[in-house]
């Protein structure tokens, strides 16, 4: 290989990356192992193979949906982020929509090898409200709540790895994937306007939304009761979370443009990590370990492509 191909190589890894968002795709993980959490703490036994592959479902289901929001968003790109990879013509729009419905596709099928049929029916509908989000509802309340929505199927899909039925759960469980997916639609709403500017009210309501997880996360672990040890991890993590995104909040409320807004935004993605990590310590210290490790490439990858 010549050093033009290595050059041109590197570059076409560094688009794709790009496309797909790469330090996002180390927030989608910690969601399936809250929900694998959720399944031990409930008292199912959880397969450590299943887990994994419904992690790596999870990220693939990611990467197609991020890579098809460029696809959708390439003419309002060429105009607000001329930079990115489809207006700036390193990667294809006609490239870029056949990545992602492979990368869900493939999700898809992962989720299925890994949690039997019910894994396979989560993703499949996780995947129908990625498409949703991206193709039409964008940047619309109902399209803020589908987005809300694939965060907390991407937690219900990590419950799939102990093939826990639904009807024999317990109600606390279906509290977990509500409260992401509330945070996440609030975090989105604020994030519809990043570009421009921003909405106050968008960046309070993200704030509220950050607080109630925050305080719900560990409020349940102690009511599960899975020990002292494993409430204060979750105690920890939910302060970290709040202190984490409370800080790049209260400079967005304050100053409301792209410059606070966009990092707004991205510590929010990122600090979902620190909130699967208070959730997760449901089931144990280990587990809330186990999510939170996937923070260091988050933040690492973080520092060289855009996570919003």
């Amino acid at each position: 290989m010549t050093r033009s191909d290595a050059t041109g190589l590197r570059a076409a890894v560094g688009a794709y990356a790009e496309l797909l968002r790469v330090p996002n795709l180390f927030t989608a993980p910690p969601d399936v192992i809250v929900g694998a959490a959720l399944a031990a703490a409930a008292g199912a036994t959880v397969p450590l193979g299943a887990t994994a592959g419904l992690a790596v479902a999870s990220a693939l289901l990611y990467a197609g949906g991020t890579t098809l929001n460029d696809y959708f968003d390439a003419a309002v790109d060429a105009a607000e982020r001329p930079e990115r990879p489809i207006p700036s013509g390193r990667v294809s729009r006609a490239a870029a929509l056949g990545v992602g419905l492979s990368l869900l596709g493939g999700g898809v099928a992962v989720a299925a090898a890994a949690g039997g049929a019910r894994g396979g029916l989560v993703a499949a509908a996780l995947a129908a409200a990625v498409v949703l989000y991206d193709a039409g509802l964008k940047g619309s309340a109902p399209g803020f709540l589908t987005m809300g929505s694939t965060r907390g199927l991407n937690v219900f899909l990590g419950t799939t790895a102990a093939g826990l039925a639904p009807s024999v759960a317990p109600a606390w469980l279906f509290a977990v994937p509500v409260v992401v997916a509330g945070y996440i639609a609030a975090v989105t709403s604020m994030a519809a306007d990043e570009a421009t500017g921003g909405d106050r009210r968008a960046i309070a309501l993200a704030g509220a939304a950050a607080v109630a997880a925050g305080v719900v996360a560990p409020a349940l672990v102690w009511a599960v009761g899975p020990g002292a040890v494993a409430v204060g991890a979750s105690g920890l993590a939910a302060v970290g979370f709040l202190a984490w995104t409370g800080g790049a909040l209260r400079a967005a409320y304050r100053d409301p443009t792209p410059e606070t807004v966009g990092p707004a935004v991205g510590t929010c993605v990122l600090g979902l990590v620190a909130l699967d990590a208070a959730f997760a310590a449901v089931a144990g210290a280990e587990w809330a370990a186990v999510a939170l490790a996937f923070l260091l490439p988050a933040v690492g990858l973080s520092r060289a492509f855009d996570v919003s």
